[in-house]
């Protein structure tokens, strides 16, 4: 698939069918998360909380069902399943009403709001599902969505359920995100993908050569 760059945002919305990603696309929750994945860690000691937040920065679309264990091992600790399971549970507490919380990307809003009657709209993202259904309904958008896939189905077989679902073809089909996983899970389904240009994805942008973004407006 031959994805050419560009910043042209009058261009960037011809297909029917959209993924959005969500903390980083919709909502400016990526350093809430942060936030959070710091303060369960920083006990452990500064070199590690560092290599925490900077790990959760430039993996943002994996899910906290790898990253727990994983932040687990690097500060010497158990990772039995209820030792991940109560840190989860510490994650949830920390993020939810903070993500609540936490701004729209701008014109996203007002993008849902207007395209939604001739396009089809999925939420694809690394929260749990229940989590976020939850946050989802609280905002108030939900009407706005087809389908809301979240962990622990990883984003690649997400999106592929969702285009054999619908029998949706795949020239007709984009996915918008934030970082390297919802790029992958656009490459692997072979629809094409727009990055969302944030402070946090820098690196990408430099790596990847396809669409991107900064924001909804004039969508």
């Amino acid at each position: 698939m031959n994805i050419k760059a560009t910043v042209n945002k009058a261009s960037l919305f011809h297909e029917k069918y959209i993924f959005f990603d969500f903390d980083g696309v919709i909502k400016e929750s990526v350093a809430v998360k942060t936030g959070a994945f710091v303060s369960l860690f920083h006990m452990f000691g500064g070199d590690i909380a560092i290599r925490i937040k900077q790990h959760h920065e430039e993996n943002g679309g994996i899910s906290r069902y790898e990253k727990i264990p994983l932040y687990l091992g690097w500060a010497g600790q158990e990772t039995s399943s209820c030792e991940v399971n109560k840190y989860l549970y510490k994650f949830s507490k920390l993020v939810k009403q903070e993500v609540i919380q936490s701004n729209w990307v701008p014109g996203i809003l007002s993008y849902l709001e207007k395209q939604s009657e001739s396009k089809t709209f999925f939420v694809i993202t690394a929260t749990p599902q229940e989590e976020i259904e939850e946050i989802i309904n609280v905002l108030e958008i939900k009407k706005y969505f087809e389908e809301i896939i979240g962990a622990p189905i990883k984003k690649t077989f997400a999106v592929k359920e969702v285009l054999d679902k619908y029998l949706i073809d795949v020239d007709n089909a984009v996915m918008v995100g934030d970082s390297s996983t919802d790029y992958d899970a656009a490459i692997m389904n072979n629809i094409k993908f727009i990055l969302r240009k944030t402070k946090l994805n820098q690196r990408l942008q430099k790596k990847l050569q396809c669409k991107m973004i900064t924001d909804f407006n004039n969508g």
